[in-house]
């Protein structure tokens, strides 16, 4: 049995034609919800590529996404169109993006905008600005790109850190990085066309250093150090990496491309190195933005909890404290199922160590007697049951059997 070789680079595939192939599979299955591990088996690519693939899509409003825990995709008015044409390009199919990049890095940074008001990002969400250097924190970083220096922002999950880059880089590419990530995920890798051939498909680096384009390393210290070692010579005075799965290619990078990571401190299996550290000249803490959490009228009390308790981790009395994605996820289940049911789930979703005290705050800003996880209670009645369209009859049926 032989295995399969390189292919000759008229086998290249398309840039972006695995984008274009998640594309095909949700449009030809619209009332289905996918997930990244089912369309991986169906389309015989890796996990790693086809996540970046369907996060694309929903960056660019040609997907939706959607699932409380895995996430799962459908499709939506775009994705058909999506599937039709492959829009990235691979090395040497087109001329960079060099232009616009050269007008960006020519300008005055004073020049620039401040840019103060909410920002829609790719996805349709609202990016509200936050001060850096005194200056509107997308502007700051965008001035950072233009001098190519690169940032890695750190603080806990649900502080805003991937909403500020998506809000500052239109042009963004991401790579969500876990424990699972490969070579393969960043730099590309060879992968079973419809036609049975092998082909090389070029990961987000190559196409982020041959169009100029901004790379995000989300979670990049849960990626093996071995794994980012690839990166290191795109960020150097080199600006090139080795393909060395695709005959030694040489890929250099085009004005404009740009690296920025992503670092939640304390969770689990992160670990910052000395070399990923090096190589990020700028490295900026992110917190929530409690002021915008009343600006976006999330309950005044439940603000001052997390206040409090943000106070009580910085002290090192205390491990967890809600951030701006809980609070929001709190606003969301307060309309849905009241404010009580709100409260026990914020006590539910902070770490067991950390609940005794995220209750007590509770009770004391709250004003309530007792505060407990969200638990399922004592069964109902049938008579006190709202039974779904259309299953009256089947459970009548059950009951006379």
């Amino acid at each position: 049995m032989t295995t399969p070789g390189p292919p000759t680079s008229s086998a290249r595939t398309k840039g972006g034609e695995l984008r274009a192939k998640v594309a095909r599979l949700l449009a030809d299955r619209p009332a289905d919800a996918l997930t990244i591990g089912g369309m991986a088996r169906h389309l015989g690519h890796s996990h790693g590529a086809v996540r970046n693939a369907a996060l694309t899509l929903v960056r660019r409003g040609e997907a939706d996404q959607g699932g409380s825990g895995q996430p799962e995709f459908r499709a939506n008015a775009k994705t058909a169109a999506a599937a039709q044409t492959a829009v990235i390009s691979p090395p040497g199919t087109h001329s960079p993006r060099a232009q616009a990049a050269m007008a960006r890095t020519t300008i005055p940074a004073a020049a620039t905008p401040r840019q103060t008001g909410p920002i829609r990002r790719a996805g349709g969400q609202l990016y509200h600005p936050r001060e850096l250097a005194d200056l509107p924190d997308v502007e700051a970083l965008n001035r950072l790109r233009d001098a190519d220096v690169p940032v890695l922002l750190y603080g806990p999950p649900g502080t805003g850190k991937t909403s500020l880059v998506e809000a500052a880089f239109p042009d963004l590419l991401t790579v969500a990085g876990d424990g699972d990530t490969t070579v393969g995920d960043l730099i590309g890798e060879y992968t079973q066309a419809d036609s049975g051939g092998y082909v090389f498909q070029y990961g987000p680096l190559v196409t982020a250093m041959t169009e100029g384009r901004a790379l995000l390393i989300d979670d990049a210290t849960l990626i093996s150090p071995k794994v980012l070692a690839a990166l290191y010579p795109a960020m150097d005075g080199r600006r090139q990496i080795q393909v060395k799965a695709h005959k030694g290619e040489t890929i250099k990078a085009e004005p404009g491309f740009y690296v920025v990571a992503g670092h939640n401190p304390g969770v689990h299996g992160a670990v910052l190195t000395e070399a990923l550290s090096s190589r990020f000249s700028v490295q900026i803490q992110i917190g929530t933005d409690y002021d915008l959490a009343l600006a976006l009228r999330i309950d005044a009390r439940v603000v001052r909890v997390a206040r409090h308790l943000a106070r009580q981790v910085e002290l090192g009395e205390l491990g967890w404290a809600p951030q701006l994605r809980e609070l929001l996820s709190y606003q969301k289940t307060e309309a849905v199922l009241g404010t009580q049911a709100a409260l026990a789930n914020l006590v539910g979703i902070a770490p067991v160590e950390d609940r005794d005290a995220v209750a007590d705050a509770i009770i004391k800003a709250a004003g309530v007697k007792k505060i407990a996880p969200l638990t399922l209670g004592k069964q109902l009645p049938a008579s006190a049951v709202r039974q779904p369209p259309g299953s009256t009859g089947s459970a009548q049926r059950g009951r006379s059997r």
